[in-house]
């Protein structure tokens, strides 16, 4: 089953609505008694780009929340702002969720269901995009063992004047102890209707593999790539309990045969400090 995941970023986490006194937001309010009858919200499609849908929230005194999700109950996003404009670009049935805080409560909305007719090709225009997935057709990456694994500050590689800006990209064959050199997996990216991931991940002391599929995010001016769904980042070696989160990435490189993304290395317990870990792969042949 096929799942795919919104793009744009524009989300707020549920868990980012309200700082870390819900209380003490809803104070600024006025104790308000609403209805859903009360509420007044729209949630229309732009005449001239049907894939992208204005919500918009004209209730006084409240506190907005927006979420909405995929015809399969597939989380897309969440916004606290009182007006969005979210891009769907594939074709199919989306619901729109909102929600009044008060003081005296949660106010909730019918549901609206919205239909996209059509994808929207001209979202996917940007060459990245071909790069990483190759479209509909799809595109697999593996670990490049010329220079598999490397380590970069936290400002490399977009902030060139950044005083943590410094990079090590090892070749294997001079610092072959870094990982082992065995077959790590591979990892799938296609936009066949939604985005789609798949990733089979090799254990680390064995030669047992585990395939996970589900979606991803793609932000091309942010420089970063989110896997959704369960799914993590393909890496290698014993890294693992180094890093908190593997499944949002740093884009480092992208071109047509190369890839590297970075996640956020602590090691302080051991004095090594914070730093980038950058893994790299080539198209599988």
């Amino acid at each position: 089953m096929k799942k795919y995941f919104k793009i744009i970023t524009v989300l707020v986490f549920a868990g980012a609505l309200f700082s870390c006194d819900p209380q003490e937001d809803r104070d600024d309010f006025p104790a308000l008694t609403l209805s859903s009858t009360d509420l007044n919200i729209s949630v229309t499609q732009d005449p001239e780009n049907a894939n992208r849908v204005i919500m918009t929230n004209s209730t006084q005194g409240i506190i907005p929340y927006w979420n909405y999700v995929d015809a399969e109950g597939n989380d897309l996003g969440h916004s606290n702002k009182h007006q969005n404009a979210v891009m769907f670009p594939f074709a199919g049935t989306y619901t729109v969720y909102f929600t009044a805080y008060t003081q005296g409560g949660p106010v909730a909305a019918s549901p609206i269901v919205v239909t996209i007719d059509s994808n929207n090709e001209e979202y996917f225009s940007d060459p990245e995009w071909g790069m990483l997935t190759n479209g509909v057709d799809g595109k697999t990456w593996e670990l490049d063992f010329f220079d598999p694994i490397g380590w970069a500050g936290l400002d490399f590689p977009y902030n060139p004047d950044g005083s943590d800006y410094w990079n090590w990209f090892p070749d294997y064959a001079g610092n072959s102890w870094v990982m082992e050199e065995k077959d790590w997996g591979e990892m799938s990216f296609n936009l066949d209707g939604g985005y789609n991931s798949s990733v089979t991940q090799t254990a680390l002391n064995s030669n047992d593999q585990t395939t996970k599929e589900g979606g991803f995010s793609f932000d091309i001016e942010g420089h970063s790539l989110t896997f959704t769904g369960g799914v993590e980042l393909l890496y290698g070696g014993d890294y693992y309990p180094d890093v908190s989160n593997w499944t949002t990435t740093k884009v480092v490189e992208l071109t047509e045969n190369s890839l590297r993304l970075a996640v956020i290395r602590d090691q302080s317990r051991t004095g090594e400090g914070v730093c980038l870990i950058v893994f790299h792969y080539k198209p599988k042949e």
